[in-house]
């Protein structure tokens, strides 16, 4: 017998999941991340004008960092929807 969910619940139940592989998903991705190695010649002003520091988001590293930030924002969204509907449903 299925049993007849109200649709709150049902899209609390689906935020849920979602919140799980969006943690997931952002955990692989800082995980694949290579760690800042400026280290204190960037605030000498070492680092310079370069080809490289100029184009640095179209770089693999840049689209990670970029997916990292999408993927944070949907992780803070999706929890506070989260919380609101949790209030709802009490």
């Amino acid at each position: 017998m299925l049993a007849i969910m109200s649709p709150a619940l049902l899209i609390f139940k689906i935020l849920k999941v979602l919140l799980i592989v969006v943690s997931v998903a952002l955990v692989v991705v800082v995980l694949m991340q290579e760690g800042n190695s400026g280290g204190l010649g960037a605030v000498a002003g070492a680092a310079g004008e370069s080809y490289v520091s100029k184009n640095k988001s179209r770089t693999p590293e840049g689209r990670k960092r970029t997916v990292t930030k999408i993927l944070g924002a949907a992780f803070v969204v999706i929890a506070i929807v989260m919380n609101v509907l949790a209030k709802i449903l009490a």
